[in-house]
């Protein structure tokens, strides 16, 4: 892997360690090893490299939100007092349904990713959002499935 200023090349076969870490995160290197048709220590050290050059962040759970009941995703839009930002991530985060915040450009200052148990739950945590001192107006979004 070539570094570049501070960004950094990936080839096919860090690619595929991506997509089959993607596709089990839990997967341990001799099964990428033999998935992938490469040695272990080759896998190993391809993976160590992701990580020092922070493409590879982290592993995470893949939650079943259905599962705890919250069966409904939104996304939700803010537009707020930019001043206020600190202020609004840190009431935002005090809400449980919000899984991530997002700060975009554009007409909408955050997006703003919840799951939550029906829409009438999204109208309740809509009103608590505006609620939140600098946040001016929200647009709300649902999805319907994840294909």
């Amino acid at each position: 892997m070539e570094e570049v200023g501070t960004l950094a090349s990936i080839d096919k076969l860090d690619v595929s360690i991506l997509r089959a870490l993607t596709e089990n995160a839990r997967a341990g290197i001799a099964e990428l090893s033999a998935e992938l048709g490469v040695s272990r220590n080759t896998v190993q050290s391809r993976i160590q490299r992701l990580h020092q050059a922070g493409i590879l962040v982290g592993f995470r759970p893949i939650i079943d939100l259905s599962a705890v009941g919250m069966p409904v995703e939104a996304l939700i839009s803010i537009e707020m007092d930019q001043r206020r930002l600190p202020a609004i991530v840190q009431g935002l985060g005090k809400l449980p349904e919000v899984l991530e915040v997002k700060i975009q450009a554009g007409r909408e200052d955050l997006l703003v990713h919840v799951a939550i148990s029906s829409l009438e739950a999204l109208q309740v945590l809509t009103s608590k959002i505006v609620e939140i001192d600098g946040v001016r107006k929200t647009t709300s979004t649902f999805s319907v499935s994840t294909p």
